[in-house]
């Protein structure tokens, strides 16, 4: 039997910040993967460009990954970790396709808006629960995800 954890943070709340954890956990690797296969497939007159930046955004995604799983471990509940988990979680649909290099930015800048915005629904709860750990986690994701977007966006201006 597991120990009880006693940190502050009531079962309900830890159970609801969990799944809100859970659901960030499936968009940021539903958009990693997304993101790495656009840099695997991008062409055109924007490629090295959007090679690098598409390495850049996929590396540090993958790296978030683990602080989102390890946050949800932490507060006592399973990571989801399966790709079908994933998509049922996400908010993100998968790309199947090799869409047009600004299909693909268009994409990118949809996923990287919704992982903010799915941020952002999990801090109300996670503000009301006084849960610091994780308001910090959600606040640095919120900021990589609107800057990324931000980046991406300005490829599409004519």
């Amino acid at each position: 039997m597991a120990a009880k954890i006693d940190i502050g943070i009531n079962e309900k709340d830890r159970k609801k910040i969990a799944e809100g954890l859970s659901r960030l956990l499936a968009d940021s690797y539903i958009l990693y993967l997304k993101t790495h296969n656009f840099h695997w497939n991008v062409t055109g007159p924007m490629f090295q460009t959007l090679h690098t930046m598409f390495m850049t955004q996929y590396t540090e995604l993958w790296n978030s990954l683990d602080m989102i799983a390890e946050r949800i471990r932490a507060l006592g509940y399973p990571a989801p970790g399966s790709y079908k988990r994933f998509v049922e979680l996400a908010s993100i649909t998968e790309e199947d396709g090799v869409p047009k290099a600004k299909d693909m930015i268009r994409q990118l800048v949809a996923g990287q808006e919704a992982v903010a915005r799915t941020a952002r629904q999990v801090f109300e709860v996670v503000d009301k629960a006084n849960d610091q750990p994780t308001a910090d986690l959600l606040t640095q994701r919120m900021e990589v995800h609107e800057k990324n977007a931000w980046m991406l966006r300005v490829l599409l201006e004519e």
